[in-house]
C-alpha cells in the first residue's frame, strides 16, 4: 500500500524507484484469474485472440450484447470465444457469420440493428476508425500469429547474398514477426519495412500497398495466398517478388501479368467512355462502399449530363449486373480487385473509381497502377482516402450560376474575383466545351487561380479556347501574381492586365483603359483583337 501524503506536502519518489504509468492497464484480477486462462486454453496458443482485454474491455463498456465478427478461417473459434464472454461478463455474444473479406467489411451497422452495443472485429487492423462508428463500441483484435522465426530469417539468408536492398511486408497477423526479423537482419541486409499510412508497417492490403524505392532489389511477403502479394506487385513491377508461406515453409518467387492487366482495364476504360447510361453500385458488405466516393461520380456524371442509376448490393456477380441490360458501364464503390481480377468475367465493362476518372478524363491512365484506395496519400476523392476531404460544392455553385444566367440573362460575359475568378474560369471552360447552360462570350478574372484540386484537373486539361482578360497584381498577398498567371496559360491568346497593387479590382485611368479595349472588341460590329497580349 501507498504511504499516505498529507495534503500541501510532497513526497518525492526516486528516479529508480518511479513504477511506470500504463494507461488501460487490465487489472490483475484478470490477468491473474486461473479459472479465465483455462478456459482460454481451448485457443491455439500460437494465435493471440486477446481474451483478458476483450474480457476487461466488455466489462468496462457494460456491455449487454456484443456482436463478434471474424473472417471465415477465424469462425472455428468463434464459438469458444463466445463462450468465454459469456462466462466471464455479463454479455450475451452473438457471432455474425456474414462474410467477410477484410478490414473494409466492419459491420458495425448491422451489430446495432441486432441490438448489439459492442463489436469485436477480429483479423483486421482499425482501418474504419473506432469513433466513426456511431456510438458503438469497437474492438478490434489483430490475431497475432506466432511462427518459426528462426526459419524465416534462415530463408533469407540463404536465399539473398549480403547487402541486399530488401523490403519486408506482411498481413496484420505477422506484421510484428517481420519487424523482428527486419532487426535481425539489418547488419547484414538493406532492410525495409515500408509504411501506407494509415495502415501499420509493413503492413499491406489487397488494395493498398505502397510505393517501394527503385533500388530495392526485393519485396519478401510473409503470409499464405497471393491476394495481398499482388497488391503490392502490381504497385511495383519492376521489383522481383518473394513469397514465405509460414504454413507450409515453402519460399517461392512470384510473377504478375502486368500487361495483361493493364491491358484488360484499359480495354474497359475504353469501352466506357462510348456509354450511356451508367451504373454507380455501393457495396454493402459492411463498410466497404464509399458514400463519399459515390457522391463524388455522381456529381461528375451529372456535370457531364451522362444518366446513371444507383445500385446497392453487398456481393456483386455477373448473374446480377445482367439483369441491368440498359445500363453501358458499371463502377463499382466496393473493392478494386473485383475488377482488376475478375473484371473479365462481367459482359459490360466494370470499372474501379480511379478507372471511371480515366474514362471521364478526370486522370490519366497512372504508371504503375495505384494501389492506394485506403492510403492517405493517394490520387484524388475516386478513392476512400481522399474522398471525405475532397472539394464539396462545385456543382452546386455552377448550377447557382447557370440558373443566374438563365434567369436574369442574357449576359454577354462574366466577372469573377478571387475565388469567383476561379469558379469563372471552370465556367469558361465548360462554355468552351460546349455547355449550353453557360451562353457568355468572355470573362474578366481578376486576382484568379487554378483549382489544385485533382478531382477539377478536367477544366484545364484542355486550352481554353474562350476570350479572357486576367487581372493581376504585382503585390497581392492573397492570391499571388504567379498563380494568376499561371490561369491565364490555361487559355487560348489571354489578355493579361498587371497592376502594382495588391488584392483588389484596379481602377486608375490606365487600367480603365485597358478595360474599355477588351470589351470593345465585344461590341456590336466589333471584331476580336487580331492577337492578344501583354497589356
Amino acid at each position: 500500500m501507498a504511504a499516505p501524503v498529507r495534503a500541501g506536502s510532497a513526497a518525492p519518489v526516486p528516479a529508480k524507484a518511479r513504477a511506470r504509468h500504463v494507461a488501460q492497464q487490465i487489472p490483475e484480477e484478470i490477468l491473474g484469474n486461473a479459472e479465465l486462462r483455462e478456459a482460454a486454453e481451448a485457443l491455439p496458443p500460437n494465435y493471440n485472440f486477446e481474451i483478458p482485454k476483450t474480457v476487461w474491455r466488455i466489462r468496462q463498456a457494460r456491455a449487454r450484447k456484443v456482436a463478434l465478427q471474424m473472417p471465415e478461417g477465424l469462425l472455428m473459434f468463434a464459438c469458444t470465444i463466445a463462450d468465454i464472454i459469456e462466462r466471464f461478463t455479463d454479455a450475451e455474444a452473438v457471432v455474425m457469420g456474414d462474410v467477410t473479406y477484410g478490414a473494409c467489411c466492419v459491420d458495425d451497422y448491422t451489430a446495432r440493428a441486432l441490438g448489439a452495443d459492442f463489436l469485436v472485429h477480429y483479423g483486421h487492423s482499425c482501418l474504419i476508425p473506432i469513433d466513426s462508428t456511431q456510438g458503438l463500441k469497437m474492438l478490434y483484435v489483430f490475431v497475432d500469429i506466432k511462427i518459426d522465426a528462426s526459419h524465416f530469417l534462415e530463408t533469407i539468408r540463404f536465399n539473398f547474398a549480403a547487402g541486399t536492398s530488401l523490403a519486408l511486408v506482411s498481413t496484420i497477423q505477422f506484421v510484428s514477426t517481420v519487424q523482428a526479423v527486419s532487426q535481425e537482419l539489418r547488419s547484414q541486409y538493406k532492410v525495409c519495412v515500408p509504411q501506407c499510412k494509415p495502415l501499420s508497417p509493413g503492413e499491406i492490403l489487397g488494395c493498398t500497398s505502397p510505393r517501394l524505392a527503385q533500388d530495392t532489389d526485393a519485396v519478401v511477403y510473409l503470409g499464405d495466398g497471393r491476394f495481398h502479394l499482388e497488391s503490392i506487385m502490381i504497385a511495383n513491377p519492376g521489383i522481383p517478388a518473394y513469397r514465405y508461406d509460414p504454413y507450409s515453409k515453402v519460399f517461392s518467387q512470384e510473377h504478375y501479368s502486368h500487361e495483361r492487366m493493364h491491358r484488360a482495364r484499359q480495354d474497359a476504360i475504353r469501352t466506357a467512355t462510348r456509354a450511356r447510361c451508367w451504373g454507380l453500385i455501393l457495396g454493402t458488405l459492411g463498410r466497404q462502399g464509399s458514400p463519399s466516393i459515390l457522391q463524388h461520380l455522381e456529381l461528375r456524371l451529372r456535370a457531364l449530363g451522362r444518366p446513371y442509376v444507383r445500385v446497392l448490393l453487398s456481393e456483386i456477380f455477373p448473374s446480377k449486373l445482367k439483369l441491368f441490360p440498359e445500363v453501358d458501364v458499371w463502377v463499382q464503390v466496393a473493392c478494386p480487385r473485383l475488377s482488376i481480377d475478375w473484371g473479365e468475367a462481367f459482359s459490360k465493362p466494370l470499372l474501379t473509381p480511379y478507372e471511371a476518372a480515366v474514362a471521364l478524363q478526370d486522370i490519366e491512365w497512372q504508371q504503375p497502377y495505384p494501389m492506394d484506395f485506403y492510403a492517405s496519400q493517394s490520387l484524388g476523392p475516386w478513392t476512400a482516402g481522399e474522398a471525405a476531404a475532397a472539394p464539396a460544392g462545385l456543382e452546386e455553385s455552377l448550377s447557382t450560376v447557370a440558373a443566374a444566367l438563365a434567369e436574369h440573362g442574357p449576359f454577354d460575359g462574366l466577372l469573377g474575383f478571387s475565388q469567383g475568378a476561379a469558379l469563372a474560369a471552370m465556367v469558361c471552360a465548360l462554355r468552351a466545351r460546349g455547355d449550353p447552360r453557360f451562353p457568355v462570350a468572355f470573362a474578366v478574372l481578376v486576382a484568379g487561380f487554378a483549382s489544385r484540386a485533382p478531382a477539377h484537373g478536367h477544366f484545364y486539361r484542355e486550352p481554353i479556347a474562350l476570350p479572357t482578360l486576367h487581372v493581376v497584381g504585382d503585390t497581392d498577398a492573397v492570391i499571388a501574381a504567379p498563380l494568376s498567371r499561371e490561369l491565364a496559360q490555361c487559355f487560348v491568346e489571354p489578355v493579361v492586365l498587371t497592376h502594382p497593387g495588391g488584392h483588389f479590382i484596379p481602377a486608375a485611368a490606365a487600367q480603365k483603359k485597358a478595360y474599355l479595349e477588351f470589351l470593345e472588341r465585344f461590341c456590336p460590329g466589333q471584331g476580336q483583337a487580331e492577337r492578344a497580349g501583354e497589356v
